[in-house]
């Protein structure tokens, strides 16, 4: 097998143990044994669980925000494209294997001053404001850069307010309600 198709396996199997069971009770040797791989070359491919951990956040966040991306401006343009968001989330909560925020689940795992960790998951966090940014610019018209800039972090916040409560009530009305709220910020 190529080096780059082992790499992929393990950053696909740690990332759905690190998903469904989370970063600490995931363990190197159980990774190693559901990858198929021996321990020698999970440590050519990575240095560390650390390290592994990025990766899982980067696939994660790669699938997510095209997949996020495609399926809001396919919508009509307007108020349906910045509702379309939290489409998007009910789409997502709605999988077999929906356990909320990956970001906000290793975040809560990992010590305070793991700034690397923590970096990754701002920056991606940074990057999803800046993506519902640019649809607020897109579908709002007459509002200015400061105003476009409060209302994407405002319905930021309501997307992952609906995360964490979908995930902890295990039930779509934070999802349904969030866009409520929304749709009253919007017109």
């Amino acid at each position: 097998m190529k080096h780059a198709e082992v790499k992929s396996r393990i950053i696909e199997t740690a990332s759905n143990l690190f998903y469904k069971n989370g970063y600490n009770a995931t363990g190197i040797n159980q990774i190693i044994a559901e990858a198929g791989i021996a321990k020698a070359t999970l440590y050519s491919h990575f240095k560390s669980k650390e390290e592994i951990c990025l990766a899982y956040l980067k696939h994660k966040n790669v699938s997510f925000l095209e997949d996020f991306e495609a399926f809001t401006t396919s919508k009509k343009q307007g108020k349906e494209q910045l509702l379309a968001i939290f489409d998007f989330l009910t789409l997502f909560y709605q999988q077999k294997d929906f356990n909320g925020c990956w970001c906000i689940k290793t975040v809560s795992e990992i010590p305070k001053d793991n700034k690397i960790i923590r970096d990754e998951i701002q920056l991606q966090k940074n990057t999803f404001i800046a993506l519902i940014t640019k649809l607020v610019a897109a579908n709002i018209e007459g509002i200015n850069e400061p105003q476009t800039a409060s209302l994407a972090r405002q319905i930021y916040l309501l997307y992952e307010s609906a995360v964490g409560e979908s995930h902890l009530h295990q039930e779509d009305w934070p999802i349904l309600e969030s866009k409520n709220i929304c749709e009253r910020l919007i017109t």
